[in-house]
């Protein structure tokens, strides 16, 4: 389970956007709650989306972003002859095996943001047609970048779950808790 980090107690800029960035993902987390992995491959709506596309999205684009801003390339690079794997699970890849890789990549993320010097400090964009060319972007533009992303498809996420069985955030957050929401 990916841990939350609680702004309140850790009392900082970098806990604050911590804490906004894993509250994103539990969203995610929980659209997959008690779901197999043939209705999370489900498309019940007029998207292509699925819960288990955009789980594996969400965890490459955070793990990419955060090489990036290491210097290091991102695990899986994506082109024009992969691309359309990003959003489904291939060759054997599981929800279970999604949910893990993203829980060790929410610490690793966790961890780099807390030991960079400053939240100022920059990196190179990606040289891609869709950047400016040349430009460089903080540390804290990574990590509000990366809840944007997430928020993004933790929308995406609410509406595939409730196409699928009905499930509202309010009630997975309430069956996570171990409760019962009407």
């Amino acid at each position: 389970m990916v841990t939350h980090v609680r702004a309140e107690a850790q009392g900082d800029e970098r806990g604050a956007l911590l804490s906004f960035l894993a509250e994103q993902r539990g969203g995610i987390r929980r659209a997959l709650l008690g779901l197999t992995d043939e209705q999370a491959a489900a498309k019940p709506s007029a998207s292509e989306l699925t819960l288990a596309g955009l789980l594996k999205h969400v965890a490459e684009v955070e793990q990419g972003w955060v090489a990036r801003a290491k210097g290091e390339p991102p695990a899986v690079v994506r082109n024009e002859s992969n691309w359309h794997e990003c959003f489904v699970l291939v060759d054997g890849e599981s929800v279970e095996q999604q949910l893990a890789y993203w829980e060790k990549v929410a610490a690793e993320t966790e961890a780099f943001v807390r030991a960079v010097p400053s939240l100022d400090d920059t990196f190179p964009l990606p040289d891609e047609p869709w950047f400016p060319s040349d430009e460089a972007v903080s540390m804290r533009w990574l990590v509000l970048h990366l809840i944007r992303e997430t928020a993004r498809h933790a929308g995406h996420a609410d509406i595939i779950r409730e196409s699928l069985d009905g499930a509202t955030a309010f009630a997975l957050v309430a069956k996570e808790q171990g409760s019962d929401w009407g």
